[in-house]
């Protein structure tokens, strides 16, 4: 029977992100700071016929600093993000090589859509050569779950390995479900978060022809702009955060390193559209209170709000009105930013890398900006820390998380 934990408290103890700003907090947070986007052409593919053809690429990745050189050519591009990342997060938490410990450390790394190069690859081959062409690997590569599982089998990680799919709540749902499988017991430590590798022909394609996404193709810097009145749509994305948790009287233990705590979790559904956000804004706002909830404080006490902010038409205006049904006067007081303006949307890897960036804020004592914000949208009227980081001092955040299917996540974070 699991034993639930002693504390009751569940810490971040180490962190890894691979962005479109850089590989490694060293890269990825000084440029984020200092307002720099991460939005350029397209390379990874021919996008000359797409009516998109800007994104947030992972530019300076090397698979195989990470992976065995021949598996790095391999597998699929998500997979490569997530193995790199949660090697970052288990050497940032300084994590012990202890064969006890490992059967006791789960893993629960998401991915809205999985392995969409694979399978477009595959599909192809089928086309051209028939179904004898198509790789063995065609389904491990692909399916959303294999983050964890090739995470734990890398690391030799024998806890509970599973994960979650919520479209782009995934990364936040997935922090979430790994703080409750500690406090209940399960498992002493989870390595956890998201990933994502979206840019390619059919993720292009499919989202192309959804509408969402911005046609600014000559200002590719100045694409994403959350909360301004001349936003056209979200910039596409990749990339990986992950978390290493552990039970606050274990990290203790071992004298880790604690960088912050997850001290609340909400979660909703809007039940009203696959892809539209509920106009009305209940299902966010109804996910804020309950995140606010679970970690027993007063709107007032939040620090700061990393928002879903996608620079779309619908949710930036949805979201402003939800923070301000869920926080009350409060709304008015608390800033709010859009890291998306310089990162792009990394779709089920977004949770993750904007709840890591509450913690580094926190730990910092500065708000990162929402950059390309130049002529604010009147019914988009809180504080959102317009083009410049802010130097604020807080001890609590929150992080929204919303997703196609009317699934809607908020996270609470505090200062250790």
């Amino acid at each position: 029977m699991p034993n639930p934990s002693p504390s009751g408290r569940v810490v971040v103890t180490g962190v890894g992100a691979v962005t479109p700003l850089g590989t490694g907090l060293d890269v990825f947070w000084p440029r984020l700071l200092n307002g720099e986007s991460g939005i350029a052409p397209i390379t990874l593919l021919d996008v000359s016929e797409y009516p998109t053809r800007i994104a947030g690429e992972v530019k300076d990745f090397e698979a195989e600093k990470w992976i065995d050189k021949k598996e790095a050519r391999r597998i699929d591009r998500f997979l490569a993000f997530a193995a790199a990342a949660a090697q970052m997060a288990l050497d940032d938490a300084c994590f012990p090589d202890d064969e006890e410990l490992k059967l006791d450390t789960g893993v629960l790394i998401g991915s809205g859509i999985g392995g969409l190069t694979t399978m477009g690859e595959q599909t192809r081959r089928l086309h051209e050569g028939g179904p004898g062409r198509v790789s063995p690997f065609l389904v491990p590569y692909m399916i959303p779950d294999m983050a964890s599982g090739y995470v734990s089998i890398l690391n030799q990680l024998k806890g509970p390995n599973t994960c979650v799919v919520s479209a782009c709540s995934t990364g936040a749902d997935a922090l979430g479900t790994a703080y409750h499988i500690i406090k209940r017991g399960d498992a002493t430590a989870m390595v956890c978060g998201g990933a994502e590798a979206p840019i390619n022909e059919i993720g292009m394609s499919g989202f192309c022809a959804a509408r969402a996404m911005t046609t600014n193709n000559d200002d590719p810097t100045g694409a994403s702009r959350p909360f301004d009145a001349r936003r056209d749509g979200f910039v596409i994305a990749e990339g990986s955060a992950v978390f290493v948790l552990e039970d606050l009287d274990h990290a203790l233990q071992r004298g880790a390193n604690i960088l912050g705590e997850i001290v609340g979790y909400g979660m909703s559904g809007d039940a009203y559209h696959i892809t539209a956000p509920d106009p009305d804004g209940d299902g966010a706002m109804r996910s804020m209170k309950m995140a606010l909830l679970r970690a027993g404080i007063e709107p007032r006490q939040l620090g700061y709000i990393n928002a879903h902010g996608t620079s779309t038409l619908l949710n930036d205006k949805t979201e402003t009105g939800a923070i301000k049904m869920a926080l009350g006067e409060a709304a008015y007081s608390i800033p709010v930013s859009s890291t998306k303006s310089m990162i792009g949307h990394t779709l089920g890897a977004a949770g993750a890398i904007e709840a890591l960036i509450c913690l580094l804020a926190m730990r910092d004592g500065v708000l990162p900006p929402t950059i390309n914000l130049t002529d604010p949208d009147p019914e988009c009227d809180l504080d959102y820390v317009p083009n410049a980081s802010r130097p604020a001092t807080f001890d609590y955040a929150m992080s929204n998380s919303f997703g196609f299917g009317g699934h809607n996540v908020t996270l609470v974070l505090k200062k250790y």
